[in-house]
């Protein structure tokens, strides 16, 4: 069964065939990254003209890239949330028309459930197991008994994991994405130099980052010199101290957290498999202090190809493929959101 995933929920366009939810055939994305640097973040109106603009050709591609014609589609899988609405719409409009031209099954899917099935893509993990998803924009703990029955067991109470990372390179006057330019300063950084911690929450399986992102802010406030609301814009040449320090402090001080609250959860459900997904499960370095921490727990862990670890349609089309044998699909009214 050919699947046709469509993924827009943020900056990147994404079309993916997967043949019977786990052969990926193809995975194409198009990136409008380089239209939001230069202001910090993902604008949602860039990011969805971009998509409205690529959407068909993306798609197109991904078709020929998997040696097959659009008429072989069995079903249309798209991400219908958590994301921006516009962006959102884009894909959820292509995917409508493709359903219908073809007389096809349309499903709409999750896009942080999508982010767990990433893991299983090509492998075989027994359910059930604990889902960690890491990103810019969510930072959650699940309890995954089947694809259709998916329990929250955590999530940040405020900032993401991957936000935190692109305020600390903000305040640090590193370039966006955070996360990557982090990564490389940390491998180059003492990482026992400052003593940063993430706040305790009083669900022990939440997240709370806001508060380890204003520690950071306050120490580069002293090392600099200025008050805290003085510290932007800074100049393009060094204006603190053990940058490489911060970077590896902070970094280890989020991966630890991770680590903890990821074990805990295993330990409480009484498993011993943990998937991990989303583009901060790219850094190297959390997957090396993952494999460990889990090795020393005999815990099995799971990561997808760096590849699928951003926003990608291959994981919508794999969960799709898995939702629409259980019996769900999609009407033309799907909406953002549902």
């Amino acid at each position: 069964m050919y699947v046709l995933g469509i993924e827009s929920s943020c900056d990147e366009t994404s079309a993916a065939v997967v043949r019977d939810g786990r052969k990926v055939l193809s995975n194409e994305t198009s990136s409008s990254l380089r239209f939001h640097r230069k202001y910090g973040g993902v604008i949602p109106e860039i990011a969805s003209r971009m998509q409205l603009e690529t959407i068909a050709e993306v798609s197109a591609s991904a078709v020929k890239k998997a040696r097959i014609k659009l008429k072989d589609i069995n079903l249309v899988s798209v991400t219908c949330g958590p994301g921006l609405l516009g962006s959102l719409l884009v894909g959820i409009s292509f995917a409508k028309s493709v359903s219908f031209c073809l007389g096809v099954p349309l499903l709409g899917v999750n896009h942080l459930y999508g982010h767990i099935y990433a893991g299983l893509l090509e492998k075989e993990v027994q359910l059930p197991f604990v889902a960690l998803v890491v990103s810019g924009g969510h930072t959650s703990l699940f309890y995954v008994k089947d694809f259709d029955r998916i329990q929250l067991l955590g999530a940040t109470l405020d900032d993401a994991c991957g936000e935190a990372f692109d305020k600390v390179a903000k305040i640090l006057n590193l370039a966006y994405p955070g996360g990557p330019v982090i990564e490389r300063l940390a491998k180059n950084g003492d990482a026992r130099r400052m003593k940063f911690g993430c706040s305790n929450t009083n669900n022990p399986l939440d997240f709370s980052f806001s508060g380890i992102k204003t520690a950071v802010l306050y120490y580069v406030s002293r090392s600099a010199g200025r008050p805290v609301g003085r510290l932007n814009p800074f100049t393009r040449s060094p204006a603190y101290p053990f940058t490489n320090d911060i970077a590896a402090s902070f970094q280890q001080a989020v991966i630890d957290t991770l680590i903890h609250k990821a074990l805990l959860a295993c330990k409480m459900k009484g498993l011993n498999r943990l998937v991990i997904g989303g583009g901060v499960v790219a850094n190297n370095s959390l997957r090396l202090k993952f494999n460990a921490a889990a090795l020393r727990n005999k815990i099995k862990v799971y990561f997808p190809p760096k590849e699928f670890c951003l926003d990608n349609a291959a994981m919508i089309a794999g969960l799709g493929y898995r939702l629409y044998k259980k019996g769900y699909s999609s009407g033309l009214d799907l909406t953002a959101g549902g």
